[in-house]
């Protein structure tokens, strides 16, 4: 293949890809910036068109305003109370803040995570009430949209806006909660009770909820609800946005699969079918940012599932068009299938909630969650690579990462992820040095050999098959391969790529300190100067901190370039390309990565520096051998470049 054409293909490769780094580091993203009164259902007919506000008309069940006796509900006042705790000490994973508005869950805070607040770190509240503007809200696992069907075999429902009536409270210390409400009729009898339970429990990211349904009418009911998941999530990303819906599901195959919706997709969908998630053989539904999952896991009977659809939600209060002014949030419901209740009858609906990190050593400690593959919530930016090749290589780097954080010594290990990382940089270095050297060896001949070539092409310009001929029997005789100086960038795209996902989405890195006085945390930019936003003009760029690290890189690549074999320009016009490149990459990379995680920045400026330092004692070496063959010497062996002895002329004969 032409010299020319592979070269081409390179640049376009690592400029595309290049380009998707711009885009993912976020350097274009704009920076982001109580108690309600309860709905009661006395005196509520169906003639008032009592809607909730938690569920889109479009998805609700199908409802008609008919002439009906009017309906009533005792609740209870309007209070919430928690469970659980944010102390460390009390051996709770999280604290669970619920309203009786709704039976619903009003915020979850970890104990072990914090906010990441460099000025004053408060415990993480991982997810919250979605403002849906006109001082509506919408709040997690609340019952929505619950209706009674007119006649068994009636599709017309009778709805009650349960999500936003206070119900009857009652806690059982820091562990448990029930809630009550009860539906009645025109004359004060009652219809229909619920119940709805929390339990936690401590040293546990489960959550155990249960709903129940009693028919108290004395004839047969049929009855159908909708149910929000977690929802508020905040953006733990500081580029992009990596909030998502996702459902794991049983395959054809027995298999566990998933499937995701993110935040654009849910932006764009037109249609109610293009945000919702597979339901047949569904395990659970999460809602995932970058670091965290709250994961719903439907308890199902053997041979039933009563989950109907599954439906992905972007919020978005403001209503602008791009959905990023930073005041979305992801959200989802569950439409529960309608459920049939005989005189005196109940049914309970039971569901298991995952609260915690997105940590696959955690994932396949437990046996339920490796069984229902939690780990199908952890994601990596694949880019130009397939998943079945990262994923694998990512979740390797992040094993060996945390071997040697915590026990490569024995019982004991590194204790800094900022040195692991280093560590890891120069053992990467050190076993692809073999496929450099050979490039780097490759390169240097390909440069001596380019007026040889550039002769070749004028001669056979007319003939491109008799000119491609000649240059690979030249390069063939020389001993150089042209496809050799890009081969260790094609072997480490997907190792690099790998790498920067495993760093980039580790909950391990996340507050994790390199150094005390300036790499806090590896998770955010490294920050050594904080000051107050300034916004670059026409660009719309928010620089809220000196970052030390890109410009050290960019010092880096800087270097790098300096030592690189160059081929010889063939004309000006090509050595004004190559000088724009040595000039672009050490200013690209910097502006890209400027508010990267640093941990990835520490990778990519610590590599990039080791190939500095490999780059130098290549080119010594290579200097030295030509400086051995001008003179007529070669090397004893490979590992005695210092000690040489005359290159002995072949016989022409042998006897």
């Amino acid at each position: 293949m032409n010299f020319r054409i592979v070269l081409a293909l390179v640049v376009v490769g690592f400029a595309a890809f290049c380009g998707w780094l711009v885009i993912e580091s976020g350097l274009f993203e704009r920076s982001s910036q109580g108690g309600q009164r309860c709905i009661l259902l006395q005196k509520t007919s169906e003639n008032e068109k009592v809607a909730d506000v938690n569920i889109a008309a479009e998805e609700a069940p199908k409802m008609q305003a008919v002439d009906l006796p009017e309906f009533g509900a005792d609740g209870g006042p309007e209070e919430s109370f928690s469970l659980g705790s944010t102390d460390p000490k009390s051996g709770y994973k999280f604290q669970l803040e619920l309203s009786s508005k709704g039976a619903a869950i009003r915020k979850a805070i970890f104990s072990e995570f914090d906010d990441r607040d460099p000025e004053n770190p408060r415990p993480l509240e991982v997810f919250s009430p979605i403002q849906i503007g006109n001082g509506n809200e919408v709040l997690s696992m609340s019952l929505t949209n619950f209706g009674l069907f007119l006649e068994p075999k009636s599709k017309l429902l009778r709805p009650f806006a349960l999500g936003q009536m206070c119900w009857e409270s009652s806690q059982d210390g820091l562990q448990s909660a029930r809630f009550q409400v009860t539906i009645k009729d025109d004359k004060g009898q009652p219809v229909i009770r619920l119940i709805k339970t929390y339990n936690i429990n401590q040293d546990s990211y489960l959550l155990d909820s249960e709903i129940t349904v009693e028919n108290l009418s004395g004839r047969e009911q049929k009855f159908q609800f909708n149910l929000t998941g977690a929802g508020g999530f905040g953006k733990e990303s500081f580029r992009t946005d990596m909030r998502k819906v996702v459902a794991g599901y049983k395959g054809a195959d027995g298999e566990v699969k998933s499937k995701r919706l993110e935040k654009k997709t849910l932006h764009r969908a037109e249609k109610v079918e293009d945000r919702q998630l597979p339901v047949t053989n569904l395990l659970w539904a999460a809602t995932v940012n970058k670091y965290f999952a709250a994961i719903l896991v439907p308890q199902y009977d053997e041979g039933e599932e009563w989950v109907a659809a599954v439906t992905g939600r972007l919020y978005n209060p403001d209503g602008d068009k791009k959905a990023d002014s930073g005041d979305e949030s992801i959200g989802m419901d569950l439409r529960i299938a309608p459920g049939i209740l005989e005189s005196s009858g109940t049914r309970t609906y039971k569901f298991q909630i995952y609260i915690g990190p997105k940590d696959k050593s955690l994932f396949d400690k437990s046996e339920m969650y490796s069984e229902l593959r939690f780990v199908e919530t952890i994601d990596f930016s694949v880019c130009c690579c397939p998943a079945s090749i990262i994923s694998p290589l990512a979740f390797g780097i992040l094993a060996i990462m945390k071997w040697m954080y915590g026990s490569m010594f024995g019982s004991f290990g590194i204790g800094n992820y900022g040195v692991v990382i280093i560590i890891l940089v120069f053992l990467m270095r050190l076993i692809m040095h073999p496929i450099t050297k050979k490039s780097q060896v490759s390169m240097s001949k390909m440069q001596k050999l380019a007026p040889m070539a550039e002769e070749i092409k004028k001669k056979y310009a007319n003939s491109k098959a008799e000119m491609n001929k000649k240059l690979m029997e030249l390069y063939r005789q020389q001993g150089a391969t042209p496809i050799m100086g890009f081969l260790p960038m094609f072997i480490q795209m997907p190792i690099w790529i790998a790498l920067w996902s495993a760093i980039y989405a580790s909950i391990d890195l996340r507050g994790a300190a390199f150094l005390p006085f300036w790499i806090t945390d590896l998770s955010v930019p490294d920050a050594l100067v904080r000051f107050s936003t300034i916004t670059i003009p026409w660009l719309d760029w928010k620089i809220e901190s000196l970052n030390l690290l890109p410009i050290l890189m960019g010092l880096a690549f800087f270097l790098q370039q300096k030592l690189m074999p160059k081929q010889a320009a063939a004309n000006p016009q090509v050595a004004q390309q190559q000088k724009m490149m040595m000039i672009m990459m050490p200013l690209l990379f910097p502006l890209m990565l400027y508010k990267a995680p640093s941990g990835v920045n520490l990778y990519i400026m610590s590599s990039t520096f080791a190939g500095v330092i490999e780059q130098y004692v290549i080119r010594k070496h290579i200097r030295e051998k030509n400086e051995a063959e001008s003179k007529g010497l070669v090397a004893v062996t490979k590992k005695t470049g210092g000690k040489v002895k005359k290159k002995k002329p072949k016989p022409f004969f042998r006897y």
